[in-house]
């Protein structure tokens, strides 16, 4: 049997490597922010070498993401975790997963806003996209602020921003759709602008999944069905009686 001295070195050293796992994610989460943020600021500027930047630049978040999870896969099999420990290594391999689907999404962006058709592009077209561009990336950064401090209300308050941002999707996909109408020759313009709205339409999706991950940590309690919880089990949620 080990020595009381023993046991709490190892128990030391399993904390320091639980430490270093959701400081990994951090890196990467902050990484995949900045890559957002780049995507965005190609699109809307027409930003050719910015654009390129960002999509030549996410093997990196790949990386980020392979070294984490095989960080999980070697805590697993040789600290056996259990209760809180077993429930953060587990948030932690699914939020990785989402974040490097959000880096996926930013590179597409980046990609459609180097389309030759976007140089006939009007002020008027990147005008509703804007909006929701700086919206879905502060909840990315909310997102990130939560898991930082695992606070519970802090990723519930980002997962009911997500119906907003579904309800301007739809708004701007009305929009474009009416340019479109208008003008034919603009099809090819719009149409890019409007997967690019789609694909942060999919990144807020991505962003409220890191925060469900967040309430599984710190409650133990799933919320991959949050659109029906009712008030009820918000204020368990959030702690209140």
């Amino acid at each position: 049997m080990m020595d009381d001295d023993t046991q709490h070195h190892i128990s030391q050293q399993f904390n320091v490597e639980l430490r270093e796992l959701r400081n990994q994610v951090l890196s990467m989460g902050g990484l995949v922010e900045e890559q957002l943020a780049n995507a965005l600021q190609a699109l809307t500027q027409r930003d050719d070498k910015l654009a390129e930047q960002v999509y030549t630049g996410d093997y990196k978040i790949n990386a980020l993401e392979v070294a984490i999870d095989e960080d999980c896969t070697r805590i697993l099999a040789l600290r056996q975790p259990t209760a809180s420990d077993l429930r953060l290594v587990l948030a932690v391999e699914k939020t990785i997963t989402d974040l490097e689907r959000i880096g996926d999404e930013a590179e597409s962006i980046a990609k459609m806003s180097i389309d030759k058709d976007l140089q006939d592009a009007q002020p008027r077209h990147y005008l509703a996209i804007r909006h929701l561009g700086e919206h879905v990336r502060q909840m990315l950064h909310d997102t990130l602020d939560s898991f930082a401090r695992m606070d519970v209300e802090a990723a519930l308050a980002v997962i009911k921003e997500e119906a907003e941002v579904d309800d301007e999707y739809e708004n701007i996909s009305r929009q474009l759709i009416t340019y479109m109408m208008e003008d034919p020759r603009a099809i090819p313009i719009v149409l890019n602008i409007l997967w690019s709205a789609r694909a942060l339409e999919r990144i807020a999706d991505h962003a409220c999944n890191v925060c469900q991950y967040v309430i599984f940590f710190v409650r133990g309690k799933h919320v991959r069905h949050h659109h029906i919880l009712d008030k009820m089990e918000l204020h368990t949620l959030q702690g209140r009686t």
